[in-house]
């Protein structure tokens, strides 16, 4: 996936800026982190999403690597110093999808059925919908884990839609999950290019390829998330969408069994989609309590 993301932005680069395409210009470098290395156990209990970028970020820093493409999803609210996005992509499906070894939808899945997950905040959406499901914690990538499901250690996944469909593997999809059932992950379905903010060579270039309303969901989304201070062992959800001038943001903080949640939501000026962000997250960081781990 991530050396397909890398050639995605590749592409897009030399179809709008030709003079990349001399031998050399573009090469692709591809660095194994420890999140891709540590298979075994979840990310809660190693260090975080931020084991997905930190090795990746190091190589920024000592300029080994001049760009990375990340899932803005993986990336932590707060870059390391000297760095910064140069631009985020037109995002894909935002959506969560379950792939069913036995063809059915995630209602008509049997009591006891077993899904694989990583992600405390599927997990905990799914308890809560479904309390008579098992949650098996699974990681590794879309093939690795499609094969647990056809070995039969699973019942069903639950994966990120836009995952499959980069993969071409959109038809393995029993059923896409509506944002009402399935909140995504703050900016999941987005790739983000980090790069270092004294390179306005590269500031200019990344600019060509930014989409604007993605750019403006994915900050809403992210200021909510900072406002939190949420760490990968508390389960939060966010997603924004635009109508018009006007952006909305869709907010959930959960237990990690379920049990409890806390929602908000707001709308607000396009212009404002960081302050709605900020406001909703310190709305929903003021109405937890101590079983939410604040």
């Amino acid at each position: 996936m991530a050396l397909y993301q890398a050639a995605l932005v590749r592409d897009r680069l030399l179809a709008t800026q030709p003079d990349l395409a001399e031998p050399g210009m573009i090469v692709l470098v591809p660095i194994r982190t420890t999140g891709d290395r540590v298979q075994d156990r979840l990310l809660a209990e190693i260090g975080g999403k931020g084991l997905f970028t930190k090795e990746i970020e190091s190589a920024l820093l000592d300029r080994r690597i001049d760009l990375a493409v990340h899932s803005l999803k993986d990336m932590e609210t707060a870059l390391p110093p000297g760095l910064e996005i140069g631009c985020v992509l037109p995002r894909d499906d935002p959506r969560d999808a379950l792939v069913s070894g036995c063809g059915r939808v995630l209602a008509g899945l049997p009591g006891g059925a077993r899904i694989g997950t990583a992600s405390l905040r599927r997990r905990a959406q799914l308890l809560r919908r479904r309390s008579d499901l098992i949650v098996v914690p699974i990681r590794g990538n879309v093939d690795t884990r499609l094969a647990k499901l056809d070995a039969g250690e699973v019942d069903a996944l639950v994966v990120a839609a836009c995952g499959l469909e980069r993969l071409g593997k959109a038809a393995l999809m029993t059923e896409i999950l509506s944002a009402d059932i399935m909140l995504p992950a703050v900016a999941q379905g987005a790739l983000a290019v980090e790069f270092r903010a004294d390179d306005g060579e590269l500031r200019h270039r990344l600019a060509v390829l930014a989409d604007g309303p993605s750019t403006i969901c994915v900050a809403a989304e992210r200021a909510m998330l900072a406002a939190l201070d949420g760490s990968c062992r508390t389960p939060i959800a966010g997603l924004a969408v635009i109508d018009g001038d006007r952006i909305s943001l869709d907010a959930l903080l959960l237990t990690p069994d379920g049990g409890g949640e806390r929602r908000a939501s707001g709308t607000a000026a396009l212009g404002d989609a960081i302050a709605l962000g900020g406001e909703i997250g310190a709305e929903l960081r003021r109405d937890a309590g101590a079983e939410f781990g604040f």
